[in-house]
This record gives C-alpha cells, sequence and structure tokens, in this order.
C-alpha cells in the first residue's frame, strides 16, 4: 500500500496545484450565480470540478467520482472520491482568500484520505485515518507536510471557537469561548485540527464539505460529533447526497464535547 498512498499525495499535490494556480487568476473577478439550493457558484467551481474529475479519471481509472457540481449519487465502487472544486465559493468570489479544493478519498463508503489545499493562503492539509477499514498505510496529519495536532488548551475567553452564517442563534447565550465565522466549511473543521481553534460548528454542510477534513481532524486527535442522530458514514451505494445537510460539532479534545454539545445540539433538530 506504501506505493499508493505516495501515489495518491503526488496526485492531490499536483492536481490542487495546477488547477489552484488559475483558479488564483480568477480569485474575485468572476461574478457568482444562485444555485437552486440558493448557493453561489461560479464558473470558476465549474471549471475546477470537470478538470478535477478527469484528472481522477486518468490516474485511477477504477474509482468512483462524487462531487460537488456533478453527479451526487454515491456510486458501488470500493474506492470513491468526493470533491469540493471551490469551498468557499463566497469569499473565492469576493477575493477573500478562505477557499479552498477539497479532495476526499473514501473506502467502501468512508474516508480513509483527505487532502485540502488553500492556494490564497498557500497552505495545504493531509490526513490519513483508517478506522476498521482494515487498510494500513502512513498515519497522521500535516500541514505543508510538517505534522499538526489538535490543542490541549482549556477553552477560555482568549480562545477561538468558529460558526457558520446560519448558526450565529448560539450567540444568544453566553459562550465559553471567542467565536470567529470563517466562510468555508473545510478550513472551519481544519483550523480545529491545527490547534488555532478549539471547536467548531456547521449547520448545514454538504458531505464534499466534510469528507476530507473528517479524516485530516480525526488523524491530528480530534473529534467529530454529527448533531443527527444518525452517523456520517459509510455512505451508502446509490444514495443521493445532494440536497442532504450534515449539521455538526468539532472539538480538539473528547472532554470538551460536553461542554460545547449543549450550547450547538439544537442546530441539528432545526435542519433535521
Amino acid at each position: 500500500m506504501k506505493d499508493f498512498w505516495s501515489k495518491v499525495l503526488e496526485f492531490c499535490e499536483e492536481t490542487t496545484g495546477r488547477i489552484g494556480s488559475k483558479l488564483l487568476e480568477d480569485c474575485g473577478k468572476i461574478k457568482p450565480t444562485h444555485k437552486d439550493d440558493g448557493t453561489l457558484v461560479t464558473e470558476a467551481d465549474k471549471w475546477a470540478d470537470d478538470e478535477i474529475r478527469k484528472a481522477i479519471a486518468l490516474m485511477f481509472p477504477s474509482h468512483g467520482v462524487l462531487t460537488e457540481e456533478t453527479k451526487h449519487i454515491f456510486p458501488e465502487n470500493d474506492w470513491c472520491w468526493i470533491i469540493d472544486p471551490i469551498d468557499g465559493t463566497t469569499n473565492f468570489s469576493r477575493g477573500i482568500p478562505i477557499w479552498g479544493i477539497s479532495m476526499g478519498l473514501l473506502y467502501k463508503g468512508t474516508p480513509v484520505f483527505g487532502f485540502v489545499s488553500f492556494p490564497g493562503m498557500a497552505q495545504s492539509f493531509y490526513g490519513y485515518w483508517y478506522g476498521d477499514s482494515g487498510l494500513t498505510g502512513p498515519t497522521g496529519a500535516y500541514l505543508n507536510h510538517e505534522p499538526i495536532h489538535t490543542s490541549d488548551d482549556t477553552p477560555s475567553k482568549s480562545h477561538l471557537f468558529n460558526l457558520c452564517a446560519r448558526s450565529i442563534d448560539i450567540l444568544k447565550n453566553p459562550f465559553p469561548c471567542k467565536v470567529r465565522m470563517i466562510g468555508a466549511s473545510t478550513y472551519n473543521m481544519l483550523l480545529v485540527a491545527c490547534g488555532s481553534c478549539l471547536g467548531g460548528v456547521e449547520a448545514t454542510p454538504k458531505i464534499w464539505d466534510i469528507a476530507a477534513s473528517w479524516v485530516i481532524l480525526q488523524a491530528a486527535g480530534g473529534v467529530f460529533v454529527s448533531l443527527r442522530d444518525e452517523p456520517v458514514f459509510p455512505l451508502k451505494v446509490g444514495k443521493d447526497y445532494g440536497s442532504y445537510p450534515y449539521p455538526l460539532l468539532t472539538s480538539s479534545k473528547d472532554e470538551w464535547v460536553s461542554l460545547f454539545l449543549p450550547l450547538v445540539e439544537f442546530i441539528g433538530k432545526r435542519v433535521s
């Protein structure tokens, strides 16, 4: 498997590097339009989605693909890539550099490798998390090839917790940390993975927002909590994931879940 994982990492680095260079030229210059679900999309999203799909077909022809801008049906392939060509399209369209290219690799319905590149900030996160898949290989989580880990700090008013635009009702009650709003679901989670934040919440992320960062967060020692009554993974063959939200809580450590969860769990009930 060693050669396989080296191939996967090199592929993600080359693909996101090539596509990211072009997206940097377009950042803030392309007018967005609204999709049927109200979210924004640009021609750059569609171009990047197409380029990634073509690259996967050439390098990994036996792998399935589920992407934000095209197919939302989870395929029967043992290996499947879940792609968000631009996470943070609103930021991208307004020239704000917090947007990323997210590539998650699943085995039998569960992510085992994640790679997220943020070209505007020259940051690339990746990680490996095999769970009970039976797979072996490299371990850990990394930022620009340096190991990362969640913070061991205790929550306080000098620490950070990330919100999304649909979770601001949390602020109606006192909160144990300072809050930030990032504008990209993947970066929300990855700031917990690298120790910058102690937790975060997302109200309506889709599967392509989660797949890669789910791996990296856990590989870095973090905790992912679904705010639904059902687990996120494994995904089910033939199911359409296009309109299915996954409200979530992330935490730097297990022991802080009991602190954060009572303050955010209403979000899961609201979107279920």
